[in-house]
């Protein structure tokens, strides 16, 4: 059927993931312009309404943004949308909306604009009724005769008729023996309802029935109904047709004659006004719409109806006239005038492909070559065959399902980072206080084995250190080729990075198409960021590392750092990091302990955590393998916990200022509208000081936009140190419970899930669901706990109260005897194997208050976080010397 297509004259896609059915298609002229020009409102199960005037530059182009004239979020979802006269006291067309609990009526009208955006539509609503029942479907017309205006009559699920004389509810009717309901009509000359019920019968049922019939205020049974007062809903008349029926559509060819079309699934009738069979039409294909409208000739109807075969086929009465190919599989059909071209057919798509196309032929020119005719040797064919078959088994059984000449090897990364510093800065617009800010380069070798393809290396470090060149691009390396590429680190923000690990990544493609990633990570040095410094004496914050081994002079861990070069047993050491805070490192002599201490509580990380590196590679080079640390002292979660509130502060201050500079601008447009409107008046009016009113909105909305970068800008900075605060917090409970490598990345991935914040998901939510689930799964103590369900949907909480909660109550779980896991089988119950047991989940603030107090004893708030010995009175730098 290539010759017979749709000749697309307009269409576009209509949203996304959205559901549409039979009632979601309407054409009028909804804008009341009395021009004849039909416009398209589509309703979706999303609760989008959308109302088109297609204008097409040239035939077959797709939707331009002029031609969608209005789209709303209606939140509920839309049954089927109507035009009619539904107001009172106006003769205007206007939109009704059926949703599955309410019917609203909506007036639709368009201003002209000042200025080159075009013409501003909008939608007014008139009224609304609030159903009792669940809707199914609707119909309209003048019920009992009435001129000038259109009632609503809709149908529920229940099989209920509820008529509306505009504003007002008229009344309500159950249709006897109803069980499913069917497609509705409303025939005006015979003013009478017809529809199909479930025992698959036409019905018919006169307006003037329902109106006198008893009240259906509750369904009342057939022996009530003949007690009670008023008249019994007879049925006017009835047809069985053998099976359900998909929709009915009146059409009257004059006044003194009308049509009953039903389509059914296997058929479709005409029916005259008392229910005889006029014609039907058994469909070989399975129908999904149809439209009746009157035809030229006299007497006849064409009829179009759309099949699951992306067909649509018009009959003049039973004769098939034409078939056409569409596209997609109509579940609507309409036909109108738009653009001052009569009869254009609109369908639409369940999942939302608007077509506006005419009826045309495109003819194909191929023709087929004709086929050289020869008798088949099926003995060589056998043969070859065979032959075939016997290169794949041996392909197979050498090279496995995949070609085993692809190694993971094709291309090697290494990165060398240099141990000096470049001898002419490479920093520029740095904002850090000091002028000496150094930088170090860092080069990346890259060694491929074979041919490679679009061969693309990314770096990336952890802000504020910067790049003098991230990306680099190779169209093409040859077998056995060797490329470097040199770059420069250097700091640029007066802030400390939460690391100094940097990771390359490669993307390649093989010859044969295939992409391929790899990747490697360079350390860079600690001296970047931090130059020598006075040690301090006193100190905020300070935290002790215990280890199993021998203290190691800090001259041999920090060579380069130390001010007294002559004394090998160096004991303190000063670190003044670029961005201006002091870190000092203590070990003891005989204890075996190193103490680190600093003004703020950040910035012991990465001081803590070169210490840790530094001594694991000095005793490895020792030969010894079984050194170890660990943490004895108190959690610091009170610090930990002002920083997450520091950070807090700022997303709140952020979403204000975001909300006053959008209603500054949304005041800065209205006068703006209202200044050109005075000035293009031919009759100049005073300004009324609209202009100083203009100048005061533009200096607040540039001063809530400097007010919203800045707080961008310290946000940035509050989420850095956030992350250089965790990773110390992860560092201590992994020494203080000495969790595996495996335990350890499972609590990376819980509390730093996040490169960074995002104004639709921030850090603080995205934690607190990933420590409810390991409360709730292997932290449980109970498989209750497990059975409960997180919320799928993460906002911003109110507050950081409940996350900080969760945090203690995760610390006091791996206390008493929790351990991480991932795997299903090892999420069990650990009140058998867990010393002491473990806490329940608390479900209630009164149960979270009640272990909030239990947890208190293990978790203090002091800041100095260190185990004292029982010695006399002595200054910080002596106590751990001695």
């Amino acid at each position: 059927m290539s010759l017979f297509k749709a000749r697309d004259w307009w269409s576009a896609v209509l949203g996304e993931k959205e559901e549409f059915d039979q009632g979601c298609l309407c054409l009028a002229d909804v804008d009341n312009t009395g021009n004849g020009q039909d416009k398209i409102i589509v309703g979706s199960f999303m609760g989008y309404l959308r109302i088109f005037n297609p204008h097409p530059i040239k035939t077959g182009d797709g939707a331009q943004a002029a031609d969608l004239l209005l789209e709303v979020h209606l939140r509920d979802p839309i049954l089927q949308v109507e035009v009619g006269k539904f107001v009172s006291g106006t003769e205007m067309l206007h939109l009704a909306v059926l949703h599955s609990r309410k019917l609203c009526i909506y007036s639709v009208s368009g201003t002209l604009g000042n200025v080159e955006h075009g013409n501003q539509y909008q939608i007014k609503l008139m009224y609304e009724h609030n159903l009792q029942r669940t809707a199914c479907n609707m119909t309209y017309g003048p019920f009992g005769g009435v001129k000038g205006r259109d009632l609503i009559c809709i149908q529920s699920m229940d099989g209920m008729l509820m008529v509306f004389e505009q504003e007002s509810y008229a009344f309500g009717r159950f249709l006897p023996g109803s069980l499913l309901p069917g497609p509705l009509a409303y025939s005006s000359r015979t003013d009478s309802f017809i529809t199909v019920s479930s025992c698959q019968q036409v019905e018919s049922y006169k307006y003037q029935v329902l109106a006198f019939a008893t009240d259906a205020d509750k369904r009342q049974e057939t022996e009530q109904q003949k007690l009670g007062s008023g008249k019994r809903l007879v049925v006017d008349w009835t047809l069985n047709i053998g099976e359900q029926a998909l929709d009915i559509c009146i059409v009257s060819f004059n006044q003194s004659a009308s049509s009953v079309f039903v389509l059914g699934e296997r058929n479709f009738f005409c029916l005259k006004d008392n229910g005889q069979i006029r014609f039907m039409k058994k469909l070989d294909c399975s129908p999904s719409c149809f439209l009746p409208y009157c035809s030229v000739s006299e007497g006849t109807v064409n009829t179009l109806i759309g099949n699951h075969n992306n067909m649509l086929h018009i009959y003049q009465d039973v004769t098939l006239k034409w078939a056409t190919q569409l596209p997609h599989v109509p579940v609507a059909v309409r036909v109108g005038c738009l653009h001052d071209l009569k009869g254009v057919i609109v369908t639409l798509s369940d999942d939302g492909h608007l077509q506006c196309s005419y009826l045309g032929t495109d003819p194909s020119l191929f023709q087929a070559p004709k086929v050289e005719s020869r008798e088949l040797n099926y003995d060589e064919l056998d043969t070859e065959l065979k032959e075939l078959q016997k290169i794949i088994k041996d392909v197979n059984k050498s090279q496995g399902v995949w070609p085993m000449t692809e190694r993971e090897d094709d291309l090697k990364i290494s990165a060398m980072v240099s141990s000096n510093f470049d001898s002419v800065s490479q920093a520029t617009d740095v904002e850090v206080g000091t002028d000496l800010v150094p930088s170090v380069t860092v080069k990346i070798t890259l060694q491929n084995q074979v041919a490679l393809q679009k061969i693309k290396l990314s770096v990336y470090v952890q802000p504020p250190l910067v790049l003098t060149c991230d990306q680099f691009t190779f169209e093409f390396m040859a077998p056995e080729m060797t490329r470097t590429v040199g770059f420069s680190v250097y700091l640029k923000g007066s802030y400390t990075p939460p690391e100094l690990e940097g990771n390359a990544v490669v993307s390649y493609s093989r010859p044969t198409g295939i992409p391929r990633v790899t990747q490697c990570k360079f350390r860079l040095p600690l001296k970047l960021v931090c130059l020598p410094g006075q040690p301090s004496k006193t100190a905020s914050h300070k935290l002790t590392i215990e280890t199993n081994k021998s203290p190691v002079s800090l001259l041999s861990l920090f060579p380069g750092f130390a001010s007294q070069s002559e004394d090998d047993q160096v004991n303190v050491m000063g670190f003044h990091f670029l961005g201006g805070s002091r870190v000092t490192l203590l070990a003891s002599k005989t204890s075996q302990r190193y103490r680190i201490q600093s003004e703020q509580f950040e910035d012991l990380w990465l001081i803590t955590n070169e210490l840790i590196i530094r001594l694991q590679e000095y005793f490895e080079k020792q030969g010894i393998k079984d050194f170890a640390c660990s943490f004895s002292g108190s959690m610091p979660l009170q610090e930990y916990f002002e920083l997450i509130d520091h950070h807090f502060e700022f997303r709140i201050n952020g979403e204000k200022l975001e909300e006053l500079l959008s209603e500054r601008a949304v005041q800065f447009r209205a006068i703006q509208r209202r200044l050109l409107t005075r000035f293009k008046d031919k009759t100049p009016a005073p300004l009324q000081h609209l202009d100083t009113l203009l100048d005061g909105t533009y200096k607040q909305v540039i001063a809530l936009a400097d007010a919203v970068e800045e707080n961008q800008d310290n946000l940035f900075q509050s989420f850095t140190r956030l992350k250089s605060a965790t990773h110390l917090v992860i560092l201590l409970i992994g020494l203080w419970q000495k969790l595996s490598a495996d335990q350890m990345a499972i609590l990376e991935a819980a509390f730093l899930p996040l490169q960074q914040d995002t104004p639709e998901l921030g850090w603080e939510e995205t934690v607190d669901a990933a420590i409810s689930h390991l409360l709730k799964t292997c932290l449980s103590k109970n498989s209750k706990e497990q059975a409960l369900n997180l919320s799928s949907q993460l906002s911003m909480p109110k507050d950081t109260s409940r996350l900080k909660k969760h945090i203690t109550l995760l610390c006091d779980r791996l206390a008493k005897g929790g351990r991480l896991c991932l795997s299903t089988d090892a999420v069990a119950p650990q009140t058998m194997v867990m010393p002491g047991g473990c806490a329940t989940i608390p479900e209630s603030d009164l149960e979270e208050r009640s272990m909030e107090q239990d947890s208190t004893e293990l978790f203090t708030n002091h800041k100095h976080l260190i185990v004292e010995t029982p010695r006399a009175e002595v200054s910080p730098l002596q106590g751990v010397s001695e």
